[in-house]
């Protein structure tokens, strides 16, 4: 079966770079799905699981935001963060989302509930990527 090159890159550096028979991610206009031959495209990323699949082997990041830049041939995703599962560190996950939850179940004035939001997001992501 055909395969695109998938190129997964951090502020920090490169993630992954491998052949992918379909990679599937959300983006701010909904879920999308790429295959080899896809039409040229660029999308923002929302927070979410990044899911790479090779037959019936499916690997799967954890991306906070970013873009996805797709040609017919390869597919390049610039983002925020990306983590492998066994690069997620899961104790510190699970605090973050605690303390996030904390933050949005207060009612105090100075918190800033979209930021919380987000953390949120973030760290639930990671936790379901990590179990996956």
């Amino acid at each position: 079966m055909k395969t695109l090159k998938v190129s997964v890159v951090t502020p920090d550096g490169p993630v992954l770079e491998d052949q992918f028979e379909m990679v599937s991610c959300r983006a701010q206009s909904g879920e999308l799905g790429i295959l080899p031959g896809h039409i040229p495209l660029v999308a923002p990323l929302e927070i979410g699981d990044v899911r790479l699949r090779n037959g019936n082997d499916t690997n799967h990041l954890a991306v906070s935001g970013g873009f996805l830049e797709v040609r017919p041939d390869k597919v390049t995703i610039l983002a925020q963060t990306a983590e492998k599962p066994v690069d997620i560190d899961v104790q510190r996950a699970n605090e973050a989302k605690e303390r996030a939850e904390r933050r949005l179940q207060s009612h105090q004035d100075d918190i800033d509930f979209k930021r919380a939001e987000l953390a949120l997001k973030r760290a639930m992501n990671r936790l379901n990527v990590a179990r996956d």
